[in-house]
């Protein structure tokens, strides 16, 4: 009688906890008395036939040789080979937007041959196993925070956990105007602007910006011209927008009239264009009251002052004006 001759195991590679089934095939296996994984005896076996023996692979470690064993003695070699226990150490990012679709980098390690990735219960959108030590996967849909998963012939890792979050939202901005030159420091309020990546007025980003709470958010505006979307970005996506508008410089023409006593109270008409935003109207440095009639007239009280020309400047959202001279006279003397 011949002794038994192995062809191959199927499959070949399984987890290092063992108890999974496997397949051998060959011949003269009528009778087998033992088969082998190294020296650890399969925990169970079943000669099915002549030709195919089922049994329950031990725990082990590494590549073994499997031989089967009959009374007319020991067959040939077939490796067998022991996936390690994938394991995970670290996901980056690991937060994104409850849609999904962010690109992650799973590092780990043992991930050769993974068959798949969870974010929680779901499967990951894609994946693709770019090492031993690093997967690159795809966020499927979600919510809250979800322990991540891989799987490879090796079993199940254990988790890094990846948290879903909303996209920030914005409910104001203010000062909602400034000039054309930027500049301007504005504060944002909203929700969930914790962790901002991005503040954008139109399509350019901020000069600069401070996330000072998950509510708010002090930016400085670039230059810019027109009515512009402000958005915030964060880990959950892009915000709604709210409106802020570029103002140019106001403008003076004609002042009306343009000379008056050295004693307060005289009523000045300013005329321009840019007015109806303007919050100070100055006759030197002294600030005078005024009255915003419409965006090309503004009424303003001078003053009182030295004899002689002061130059006088209105100041608005958009910036402070050319300035114009008013001739103060002194009262005549006997």
């Amino acid at each position: 009688m011949a002794p038994p001759v192995l062809t191959s195991v199927a499959p070949n590679t399984g987890p290092a906890a063992g108890t999974n089934p496997v397949t051998l095939n060959g011949s003269q296996f009528t009778g087998a008395i033992a088969v082998m994984f190294g020296s650890a005896a399969a925990l169970s076996y079943t000669v099915s036939t002549p030709s195919t023996i089922t049994a329950t692979v031990p725990p082990g470690s590494g590549t073994v040789n499997v031989t089967v064993r009959t009374p007319a003695g020991l067959s040939n070699t077939i490796a067998y080979t022991y996936a390690p226990t994938p394991s995970l150490s670290a996901i980056a990012p690991n937060q994104g937007p409850t849609s999904g679709g962010t690109g992650v980098v799973l590092t780990g390690t043992g991930l050769t041959g993974a068959t798949a990735v969870t974010f929680g219960s779901t499967p990951a959108t894609s994946y693709t196993v770019n090492s031993a030590t690093q997967i690159t996967a795809v966020t499927p849909a979600g919510t809250g925070t979800v322990a991540v998963t891989a799987t490879t012939l090796g079993g199940t890792s254990g988790p890094v956990f990846f948290s879903y979050v909303n996209a920030p939202s914005l409910l104001s901005v203010s000062p909602a105007a400034g000039p054309t030159s930027g500049g301007t420091g504005v504060v944002l309020t909203g929700a969930g602007l914790t962790g901002a990546t991005a503040v954008t007025f139109g399509s350019t980003p901020a000069t600069s910006y401070t996330v000072d709470s998950a509510t708010r958010i002090t930016a400085v505006t670039p230059p810019g011209t027109g009515s512009v979307a402000c958005t915030v970005t964060g880990p959950g996506g892009t915000s709604n927008s709210v409106i802020y508008t570029y103002l140019a410089a106001p403008t003076l023409t004609v002042l009306s009239p343009a000379q008056g006593p050295t004693d307060a109270g005289t009523s000045v008409t300013l005329t321009g264009t840019g007015l109806s935003t303007a919050f100070a109207v100055r006759f030197g440095s002294a600030p005078a009251a005024f009255t915003v009639v419409s965006d090309t007239t503004a009424v303003a009280i001078a003053p009182a002052g030295l004899a002689g020309p002061v130059p006088v400047s209105v100041t608005t959202s958009g910036g402070t004006s050319n300035s114009l001279a008013y001739q103060r006279v002194a009262p005549p003397s006997i």
